[in-house]
């Protein structure tokens, strides 16, 4: 039974991950998630494999160097998949110290332990063991010209604190992997979006307050241009990298769907009226009126959009989901889990949300 060690798992894309690789493989497959749930990570959004025996939930924090190489230890450790990051960059902004300690720190720890436990004495390594560090586009800064694209050779222009840590992160395992030919890979990717989302991301936050009437904060003027990725589409990547990538590689794997942020708010708005019943006092709240342009972001990026010919000609990988269908998946799961947003949006995120946009 081949393990899986995945780190923050219980977050957005770490969770959906898990949900993934399950429907996958089954029970052939056991699954050990390390989260240290911070104020992203949710535990109820893996509530489908408690008691689950090929499943195991380890609190622990990436950066603490004893509780990882203490899990090595106890388990025979075939693939690591590092979701764990601090990743949201209003935050990094704010508190720009906490993203370098884990998503720097942490990547390293992770590194260590997997090389302790993976290293025979020639200095080469264990058959079949791999690492997937887990990234995203915002190392590559902004594109200004509409022709053109990430690609995996584009140099690194990181702007917020969120991606100057990312893109160490990334160098950090680049480095191993040219140092000790440790059997890593990156992968990069654009904007995801699906279920279990943190309502601090402008989908989920968007639905959410449309549905409570409450105003639709919108950075700028709104035209800044995302890749949305389908979260199901990233997992399924992922694992094809793991299995037939080039050990060494980094891989960018995007949606090939660019839309301006203020295009994502009327489509939402569009199909919340679409999906809601004239009988639901809810769809009385939907309304562009509750559009509300607020202060841009310091160092906001202009354009991602990432090219994934690589991932495509080699692997075979490309993303099958359209948003327009991908959109109406995510709200309609948003629908039918109001008591997970509601449970999620209470305490400490009210308190965040309201010291971000009240003033602005």
């Amino acid at each position: 039974m081949r393990t899986y060690l995945v780190t923050g798992g219980a977050g957005f894309i770490g969770s959906n991950f898990v949900h993934y690789m399950f429907r996958k493989y089954g029970d052939e497959i056991r699954i050990i998630n390390v989260d240290a749930l911070t104020y992203a990570g949710n535990l109820a959004n893996l509530k489908d494999f408690e008691g689950k025996e090929n499943y195991t939930f380890v609190k622990a924090d990436i950066r603490d160097k004893a509780a990882i190489t203490k899990i090595f230890e106890e388990n025979d450790i075939d693939r690591v998949v590092n979701f764990a990051a601090e990743s949201h960059v209003d935050r990094s902004i704010a508190n720009p110290e906490v993203f370098v300690e884990t998503n720097v720190l942490g990547t390293l720890v992770m590194l260590n332990a997997a090389k302790q436990a993976w290293e025979n004495e020639d200095g080469s390594f264990k058959e079949g063991k791999r690492f997937l560090h887990v990234s995203t586009d915002e190392v590559y800064g902004s594109l200004e010209n509409p022709e053109d694209y990430f690609y995996e050779t584009t140099p690194y222009d990181p702007h917020s604190p969120y991606s100057a840590s990312k893109a160490s992160s990334d160098f950090i395992v680049k480095a191993y992997v040219d140092t000790y030919h440790f059997p890593a890979f990156i992968t990069n990717c654009s904007n995801n979006y699906g279920p279990y989302q943190f309502p601090e991301k402008l989908i989920p936050l968007i639905i959410n307050n449309a549905l409570s009437g409450k105003k639709l904060p919108v950075y700028g003027d709104g035209k800044n241009v995302r890749d949305w990725l389908y979260v199901d589409d990233h997992c399924k990547g992922i694992d094809m990298v793991l299995e037939n990538g080039r050990l060494g590689e980094k891989y960018n794997i995007g949606g090939h769907n660019e839309k301006q942020n203020i295009e994502i708010i009327h489509i939402i708005l569009d199909t919340l009226k679409e999906y809601l019943p004239d009988s639901d006092p809810r769809k009385a709240n939907v309304s562009e009126d509750l559009i509300t342009y607020v202060t841009d972001r310091k160092g906001h990026d202009r354009r991602y959009a990432i090219a994934p010919d690589k991932i495509k000609a080699e692997l075979g990988w490309e993303p099958e989901t359209c948003f327009a269908e991908g959109i109406k998946k995510t709200i309609k799961w948003y629908l039918e889990n109001l008591d997970w947003m509601t449970n999620i949006t209470s305490g400490d995120y009210q308190q965040y949300y309201e010291k971000m946009y009240k003033d602005r």
